[in-house]
C-alpha cells in the first residue's frame, strides 16, 4: 500500500478503523469482479484503488452522529 494515500484516506475518513472497514470492503468489492471508479493502470493493487477512490471522493459513506446510533441497543429478554 501506498503510505501517501494511507495519510490523505484517513485525513478525510479521519478514523483509521473506519478507514480500515472501508478499505477491505472495497477490496473485497474489487477482488470478486467490480470495476474500479476510476480509470487505474494495471499494476496498481486492490487496495491502492479503494484508497485512491476514497481521497478522489469516488466512494461515499455515513458514520453515525451518535454512539447510540452505531450500535442498537441491546433487546430486552421478557421473562416468561
Amino acid at each position: 500500500m501506498n503510505p501517501d494515500l494511507v495519510r490523505k484516506a484517513i485525513e478525510k475518513v479521519g478514523n483509521p478503523n473506519v478507514l480500515t472497514n472501508l478499505v477491505s470492503r472495497r477490496v473485497r468489492q474489487l477482488n470478486s469482479g467490480n470495476r474500479p471508479l476510476l480509470i487505474v493502470p494495471p499494476t496498481m493493487g486492490a487496495a491502492d484503488i479503494a484508497l485512491t477512490e476514497l481521497v478522489e471522493g469516488k466512494m461515499n459513506w455515513t458514520s453515525p452522529a451518535t454512539p447510540e446510533e452505531a450500535e442498537p441497543a441491546p433487546k430486552k429478554k421478557r421473562k416468561h
